[in-house]
């Protein structure tokens, strides 16, 4: 499973959905507690991190996950308005 890029989600099937952005504000990394940007989906459920912790989690988590949702180029979009 590869991170995907601009609100990309990439399944089991390898198969990937661009979405609108799901995490809002209110959405906390699991970690560290600042905004989360990416979401992890394992079988016992979901994980949230911020772009920092997803980096630092993903070649660990990317064994176990079903589903890989990055929002973290919203940064990059934030920097630049």
């Amino acid at each position: 499973m590869s991170q995907g890029e601009n609100g990309t989600v990439r399944g089991e099937a390898g198969t990937v959905d661009t979405l609108e952005p799901q995490l809002t504000a209110a959405d906390r990394c699991d970690s560290c507690g600042a905004q989360a940007y990416i979401r992890v989906v394992v079988n016992s459920g979901e994980l949230l991190f911020c772009a920092h912790h997803g980096k630092k989690y993903q070649e660990k988590l990317s064994a176990i996950a079903h589903s890989w949702h990055d929002e973290s180029a919203r940064l990059l979009e934030d920097q630049r308005a």
